[in-house]
């Protein structure tokens, strides 16, 4: 009997750019994910949040989505620096494929790293600034 096979270059792609939603989680684990499901509830929680709060800073009322982004970009670095043999061992060991992933895969997770590493740096920027200056600078 043959399963499904999970896709790494496809797991790592929605982890980076569909992750603040849960997508990957979606993915490989199905509808019942709790974690994925607790990643797509930041999304109208922050936009309730954002129309309640108007008068507050929308870094802080969006915070929720924004950590949910950022947990996405580790999700895909953590997914796509698995081996393929584990890959296969933990999500295809049923499918008789073997994934062999390449250059793609390589190259999200640099898209990742970018991506995360800045967002979370200016995250952390813009946090103290809203905080110790008022805002000041921007």
């Amino acid at each position: 009997m043959s399963t499904s096979h999970k896709n790494k270059t496809l797991t790592t792609f929605l982890a980076v750019f569909f992750g603040g939603i849960g997508a990957h989680r979606f993915y490989l684990r199905g509808m019942r994910d709790r974690w994925g499901w607790l990643h797509l509830v930041t999304v109208p929680i922050s936009l309730l949040a954002m129309a309640a709060l108007p008068e507050q800073q929308q870094l802080f009322t969006a915070s929720l989505f924004i950590v949910s982004v950022l947990a996405g970009m580790l999700a895909a670095l953590t997914i796509g620096l698995v081996p393929d043999e584990k890959w296969d061992a933990r999500y295809n060991a049923a499918s008789g494929k073997q994934s062999d992933s390449g250059w793609t895969v390589v190259l999200l997770l640099m898209f990742s790293l970018l991506v995360g590493a800045g967002g979370l740096i200016a995250l952390l920027a813009r946090t103290f600034d809203l905080l110790y200056t008022g805002g000041s600078y921007g």
